[in-house]
């Protein structure tokens, strides 16, 4: 519980402990998001890591100079992270799909199943892999599944770029150009709530039309 409780704390308080591993560690703060971005993205157990709010925080602290951060370097480090943490994820699942889903009578981890996700991510997995990137927990879970679907590499390539360039870009910039109005510096914690609370809306609304559905059905 007390684990929890700081988790939450860090989160709900991202732009204080930041700032303060900025002072502490200085350039070093770009090995340490790229670490955190990348495991968010690459490994399926870290789904709970902060993203959106860290990328937007991130830029509003290169935004005031914070350790002397750099709004191109923090770009590119946080885009690379982005796109290998996803591609890592994707080859883990492309390593265990095959090894999973070999059973003939499984109801869930079987061929038919494979070959239904192969077929999903074939013709939906480009608009997926892009628009998971701002949904949490589904953009850890999406190139997974992507690889145990066996999409493409060319086309999980290629998405995957576009949805890391427009996941990383858009809340560096937005925390960047905002960082330094008066309101935002005041409320940051506040607009780390609204973050949160945007980035999970859809995925709340998906739960309770699926609740209809299902009534509605019974």
């Amino acid at each position: 519980m007390e684990l929890l409780t700081q988790f939450i704390d860090i989160v709900l308080h991202l732009d204080v402990h930041l700032a303060l591993l900025v002072q502490q560690y200085g350039l070093w703060i770009y090995a340490i998001l790229f670490f955190i971005i990348f495991a968010e993205t690459g490994f399926v157990v870290f789904p709970f890591l902060p993203g959106d709010s860290l990328l937007f925080v991130a830029g509003a602290l290169a935004a005031l100079g914070q350790g002397g951060m750099d709004i191109t370097t923090l770009c590119a480090v946080l885009l690379a992270a982005a796109v290998l943490g996803n591609t890592v994820n994707y080859q883990i699942g492309r390593f265990l799909g095959p090894k999973v889903f070999h059973w003939e009578n499984s109801r869930i981890f079987n061929k038919a199943a494979l070959q239904k996700t192969h077929a999903f991510y074939e013709i939906h997995g480009g608009k997926t892999l892009i628009i998971s990137r701002f949904l949490p927990l589904f953009r850890t879970f999406a190139p997974f599944v992507a690889g145990i679907g066996a999409m493409s590499w060319a086309k999980f390539t290629f998405f995957n770029l576009i949805g890391a360039a427009a996941w990383v870009l858009s809340l560096c910039l937005a925390g960047y150009w905002l960082g330094n109005l008066p309101w935002v510096k005041q409320n940051l914690s506040l607009l780390i709530l609204a973050i949160i609370a945007v980035s999970l809306l859809p995925a709340a609304i998906g739960y309770l039309q699926h609740r209809r559905a299902a009534r509605c059905a019974g």
